[in-house]
């Protein structure tokens, strides 16, 4: 004889896997929202650090002039093929400006923001402060730190684009950081919703994704605005894609 299943079973398997799938939903959710609460705590935690080593050095880390005489030197700085062991890093030239100009396999000020900062014992981590192929420069957790974030890295570098282009609104950035996934070359590419760089703009300032510190890159996926001057734009709220890079504005 065969046996079905009643509509009661199968009605108590339904609600089963209806349970579990939104259990597991829901567990997603929170683990997302627990991850976009730590890109602020680490904005905080790298922007402390680097003002922390200003006060203590009298130079912006990455561009410090003296710091091998702190901690040593690396070979071939700024050159081909660089090397070093333990503490050993390279100098900045002191302008005041952490330059980029990242070449595949050299050395650079924004990469050399990271060692600086962990031989000043003020952030944990090892950084090679290295750039490394061309089509992919930085690394998080290589060169640059790794976000509890998915795919998360940050930058902390000079960055003046007072004319803007197809991603960035028209602003001299300055000494600022970026916060992205990983991008071609030196970029950081699209990391998060528009809703959720509207909730962590809105915590630490004026929720407005042209104006402020917190300025959203990538902004005609990420906002309304029509170009890079249309610094009143709102964000997408309704779009849930992956749109959405971040720069600090103006931190030194």
């Amino acid at each position: 004889m065969r046996h079905a299943f009643s509509l009661v079973e199968l009605s108590i398997v339904l609600v089963i896997l209806g349970l579990l799938t939104g259990g597991i939903l829901t567990g997603q959710s929170l683990i997302r929202a627990a991850e976009l609460r730590s890109v602020v705590t680490e904005f905080q935690k790298y922007q402390t650090a680097a003002r922390t080593f200003q006060q203590k050095y009298f130079a912006l880390p990455g561009d410090m002039r003296n710091a091998t005489d702190f901690w040593g030197s690396m070979t071939n700085c700024g050159a081909a093929s660089p090397s070093g062991t333990g503490t050993q890093t390279c100098n900045g030239d002191g302008n005041g400006q952490i330059e980029g100009g990242s070449v595949a396999g050299r050395t650079s000020e924004a990469l050399s923001v990271w060692p600086h900062l962990v031989n000043a014992g003020l952030i944990e981590g090892t950084y090679t402060g290295i750039a490394l192929t061309s089509s992919s420069l930085t690394q998080a957790g290589v060169n640059i730190p790794q976000s509890k974030l998915s795919q998360g890295g940050w930058g902390l570098s000079y960055f003046d684009f007072s004319s803007g282009d197809g991603n960035n609104f028209a602003y001299n950035y300055r000494n600022h950081f970026g916060f992205g996934a990983q991008g071609t070359g030196n970029s950081l590419a699209r990391i998060m919703a528009p809703s959720e760089l509207w909730g962590i703009d809105t915590k630490i300032d004026d929720g407005k994704p042209g104006m402020g510190k917190v300025i959203a890159v990538y902004y005609g996926t990420c906002t309304t605005a029509a170009n890079q001057t249309d610094f009143a734009a709102s964000y997408k709220l309704t779009d849930e894609s992956i749109a959405c890079g971040i720069r600090f504005k103006d931190i030194f």
